[in-house]
């Protein structure tokens, strides 16, 4: 006999009080996509600065800022704006700053724009994170860090023939390895030693964003092509502010292409294999004893409660927006929680694939939960799909690519403030 999927009441009590579910420590707690205020042990009376970022915690630029506020534990206040590919902007926002374009930040009332500028005024009124911004150590790598990024736009966003794809692989890892020998300068991990500094921060948004992508698109795993990066990445998973800011594979896989103008993936059999594998929420991407590509971090053990009490916090909102109807996804959906908290398959009403599918191609890194939490909960989603009666190999809406519109944050924005 099949084993039955919990009630909400029974999954509630698995969930707990967990902060994931309740927002209890995201002013003090470690590094956090959903905290409105950070404080780092001071008053609020003290805060000084206000970051305006995405609702996604998506955008690259306001996560090079996010990362060096957190690093530089500088109490500051954090306003939520829709980027223009996932709604509508705000209009308080356009009217503040009429470009529209984030990140924004403003310190003692002086709003700047920009992020290299933001950069640069946190670091006149606060100091630097290690060399700063014009050091004579720190400004030829920000202009790597620009040569890297045109060889990756140039392979991943340029539809390319055979012989067009090898010459973009091999700009790319031209500059690829130009960056290890930067990180190899000076004994590692990072950049400029064994501390973190600014210049890492540079490199951060986009490295992580190539990382996902050429898998995705190219079959082609960075970090196992360029040890010294990988290195520089499993550093970085020592430290919470990092990890609360990481995203994952699938994540910035479909979130780019409207973001970069299109992502043309290479066709290869590696390439196919990879794909599918990130898009079905296999996990580890690759088979153990193969590296993950995707994190060196270890999965917390909270990670499946954390999952649980993320999809409690937005349960109404989840069932109401699944294309299934409310009343249809409800019992599917509590299948999955169950098969997630207890490892138990539970088989979910005939039809419900396409629904369960669905929620497992919206889930955002970080943004709804952090990437361990996620996998966790996509694996139990598709286990649970691949266990409907009747279509078992449906598939949910198809993600767009020209927008993100399907992720539109209104819907989900809390009415009240965080806890503490």
């Amino acid at each position: 006999m099949a084993a039955a999927a919990l009630s909400w009441s029974d999954l509630e009590a698995l969930a707990g009080e967990h902060p994931a579910r309740t927002g209890e420590g995201r002013r003090e707690g470690a590094t956090n996509a959903q905290a409105h205020l950070r404080l780092f042990g001071q008053q609020e009376s003290d805060v000084r600065v206000t970051l305006y970022r995405d609702h996604h915690a998506w955008c690259p630029y306001c996560q090079k800022v996010w990362l060096w506020l957190e690093e530089r534990r500088i109490p500051y206040r954090v306003r939520k704006v829709t980027m223009f590919c996932y709604g509508e902007k705000e209009s308080w926002y356009r009217q503040r700053v009429p470009s529209g374009m984030l990140p924004a930040l403003e310190i003692d009332g002086r709003l700047v724009t920009e992020s290299d500028r933001i950069l640069e005024a946190l670091e006149a009124s606060f100091g630097s994170l290690g060399p700063g911004m014009a050091d004579p150590a720190v400004v030829p790598l920000r202009r790597l860090e620009r040569q890297l990024f045109r060889a990756w736009c140039q392979w991943l966003c340029v539809p390319h023939g055979a012989r067009g794809e090898a010459e973009a692989l091999r700009q790319f890892q031209g500059w690829a390895s130009t960056l290890e020998q930067a990180l190899a300068a000076h004994g590692g991990p990072y950049l400029l030693g064994e501390e973190l500094g600014t210049a890492d921060l540079v490199f951060v948004p986009y490295v992580e964003r190539m990382n996902a992508s050429l898998a995705y698109y190219k079959g082609y795993l960075l970090r196992r092509e360029h040890p010294l990066i990988d290195r520089w990445f499993a550093a970085l998973e020592q430290r919470s502010t990092y990890l609360g800011t990481q995203s994952d594979f699938h994540t910035h896989a479909h979130d780019l292409p409207p973001q970069m103008g299109g992502c043309h993936a290479s066709g290869s059999a590696s390439q196919q294999a990879l794909a599918a594998r990130i898009d079905g929420g296999a996990w580890p991407i690759l088979e153990p004893p193969q590296a993950d590509p995707e994190t060196s971090a270890p999965a917390p053990e909270d990670s499946a409660t954390l999952a649980l009490a993320r999809v409690l916090r937005h349960r109404s909102k989840l069932l109401e927006r699944n294309p299934l109807g409310a009343a249809t996804f409800d019992p599917a959906l509590r299948a999955a929680l169950t098969t997630l908290t207890l490892g138990t398959p539970v088989p979910p009403p005939p039809g419900s694939a396409s629904g369960l599918r669905d929620l497992r191609d919206r889930i955002s890194v970080p943004r709804d939960m952090p990437l361990h939490a996620a996998r966790l909960l996509r694996q139990a989603l598709e286990a649970t799909a691949l266990l409907d009666p009747s279509a078992p190999g449906a598939q949910g809406r198809a993600i767009p690519l020209q927008h993100r519109r399907d992720q539109d944050p209104q819907p989900f924005l809390a009415s009240t403030p965080d806890p503490a």
